[in-house]
Order: C-alpha cells, then structure tokens, then sequence
C-alpha cells in the first residue's frame, strides 16, 4: 500500500497525518509502529488518520493512534494540526471545525494570529470515567509506586492523566517514574503522566510521558489536564501559559461544567509517499 501523509507539529509534539478522505487508508498496529520509527518509517510521536464524518452535524471524524499503535483518545496538539492539515489541503475552509474522536467531540478554531484553539469539551473526574481504581472522587490520590507514596491527581481529557505536582520539572524523575504511572494497575487502560512545576498562578512547566509513546516535547491534552488539576486544588488562575519543552501553550478553563479551551501553534513540516 502507497500511502500520501504529512509531517507536522505541535509545539515539538510531532505527528503523520495521513488524508482518509481522498485515499483509500488500511492501517493497523504494525504499519503504524512502521510510520511512527524514528530509523525505519517516517518517525512521530502519534499518527492522526483523517476520516469523513462519522455523525451528522460534524465535518471529520479523525484517530490518534500512538507510536506503538495503540489508540490514543485524544490529543490537543493533534487536534490543532488536524485543522491546519484540511485547510492546507483544501478538505475544508471553514474557520469552526466540529470534529468526533474516539475520546469524544471537539470544537476546532482558527484563530486570526495564526494559532489554533481547541475546545477540548469539560473534563471527567469521577474514576469511572477515567478510568482509575478509586472508591470515589477526590481531589488527589495516594498511589503507591516502587513501595513509595506519591500524590496524585486524575481526571479525563477523553484520555487518563495523571498528575503530579514537583518542585523542579528538570529534576523530576520523569523516566522512572513515568513508565511505571502509565502501567499502575489502578489505571486499567493505561495513563498519561504529567509533572507540573507551578510557576505563579498564571504560570506553570511541564513534562509529560504519554502512555504508548513515553515523554514527549508537548502534550496538548496533558496541558489541558495539570491546570484542570492545578485549579482543583486551588493553585492557578483561570488563563495558563503552560512552558512545555517544544514550546507554549495557553490553557484556559473557569471551572467544573466548562470545556477547556487550548491554544497555541501547528505547523507543516514536509510531504512525502510511503510504501506500507
């Protein structure tokens, strides 16, 4: 299989968007494990796939799918170049995209500064939903990792976060304990894992390891979840800058029963034609 995809971008999270519409597209777990190499495919952090709608009342329907090839549910940087993506290609020149996922629907923007905002919809907290292995909702949990108690947040973006709260993102044990957050098994379908270093309340840094990818340079809706969590425990204010290391991202939310809304760059790295 010939396949046509673009490479893009999202504040150094990198992605394969590949156009559905207009192609005919077969992947599965190990062609997308092919796409996402770094040495022997094109090389990304996840791979959007563009789909004609699935609802009435919506213009695309697209998957995130990880560097493993598992399902990623959402993503917030993938959801900004996916608007970019069917502008450039001419699949759309509508400025307000409504767009179904499987982690839910999204609202898409483009912004006349040239950034992208996304409604990433009001985040889930109760632990079925998550889905997290709690007897009911709090603010934050103990997680026993490695016989040591850590503290966590949890909530859905239309994926699992988890979030962690350090003094230093420099320092943090992101590679340690990132792997072993994302397969806790009180988290049965796996969790993204967030370190979020609290700035001033309009402030934050991040890290991020995704689950199926490991750390990447930014997490859109990893930086949606740390100032949901931050503002929870009433340490941010309702506008964000989270610093991600591949660059910013501009978070807002005014509280429980509102959407998220995110916004900061997308852009088009090169195109090129695979054999699959």
């Amino acid at each position: 299989m010939k396949l046509a995809f673009t490479k893009m971008h999202g504040a150094g999270n990198d992605f394969v968007v590949i156009d559905g519409v207009r192609q005919s597209v077969r992947l599965d777990p190990e062609r997308c494990r092919l796409l996402a190499d770094r040495r022997f495919g094109v090389g990304c952090d996840q791979i959007l796939l563009v789909e004609p709608p699935h609802q009435s009342g919506t213009d695309f329907h697209y998957r995130i799918i990880n560097a493993d090839g598992s399902d990623a549910g959402a993503c917030g940087n993938g959801a900004r170049c996916f608007v970019r993506f069917v502008h450039e290609q001419g699949l759309s020149d509508k400025p307000v995209l409504r767009v179904t996922t499987p982690g839910g629907l999204i609202e898409l923007r483009a912004l006349t500064s040239g950034e992208i905002e996304v409604d990433m919809g009001a985040p889930r907290f109760e632990p079925g939903q998550i889905p997290f292995d709690a007897p009911q909702r709090a603010a934050t949990y103990p997680l026993e990792v490695n016989a040591e108690q850590l503290t966590v947040s949890s909530l859905s973006m239309g994926n699992p976060h988890a979030v962690l709260v350090v003094d230093d993102v420099d320092r943090a044990a992101v590679q340690e304990l990132g792997p072993q957050i994302e397969n806790h098994p009180r988290f049965p379908d796996r969790v993204n894992v967030g370190f979020m270093q609290i700035i001033n309340p309009g402030e934050i840094r991040l890290r991020v390891f995704e689950r199926g990818t490991g750390e990447t340079l930014a997490c859109g809706s990893g930086a949606c979840a740390a100032v949901v969590a931050g503002r929870q425990l009433g340490l941010l204010d309702e506008t964000v800058t989270a610093h991600l290391r591949g660059g910013d991202l501009v978070i807002k939310w005014p509280g429980e029963g509102h959407s998220v809304l995110m916004s900061g760059p997308a852009q088009t790295v090169f195109q090129g034609t695979i054999e699959l």
